[in-house]
């Protein structure tokens, strides 16, 4: 049975939601605890504009990018969707951080290889787990 277009979006940013909350929070919770970064994940503390916690925000917008990723990579076999997600979180969302998202909010851009590469890590860990969710959800592609 093929799933429709608008249900394989909503599984997507589903998907999406629950890799930054699982997958992304998950690896900041470890590199905060080996001491790779001084701050904590799951961050409740608001922001603009409408002053929800910044892990709220941060889930809407893996949901966002999971759709974008899945509608990208859904014609892929399972195998190489997951490394491909490894690649495509790594790469746009760090992208989009640094070159847009950083100067719209006033910050400097700042292009530090370490900074890009943890960016490359996180966010393709977010990408991978955004695919195994979407693959549950969607039990017909796992």
């Amino acid at each position: 049975m093929k799933t429709s277009l608008p249900f394989q979006i909503l599984l997507a940013f589903v998907a999406g939601a629950l890799g930054v909350i699982i997958f992304h929070q998950g690896f900041l919770l470890l590199a905060y605890g080996v001491g790779w970064i001084p701050r904590p994940p799951y961050d409740m503390s608001s922001t603009p504009p409408f002053d929800i916690p910044k892990v709220v925000s941060l889930a809407f917008w893996g949901g966002i990018w999971g759709i974008v990723m899945v509608l990208c990579l859904r014609r892929f076999s399972t195998g190489t969707r997951l490394w491909l997600a490894f690649l495509f979180g790594g790469v746009f969302p760090t992208l989009a951080g640094t070159l847009i998202v950083a100067p719209l909010k006033g910050l400097p851009l700042v292009i530090q290889p370490a900074r890009l590469l943890f960016g490359f890590v996180i966010n393709g860990i977010w990408g991978l787990g955004t695919m195994i969710f979407y693959g549950v959800l969607d039990r017909r592609r796992v």
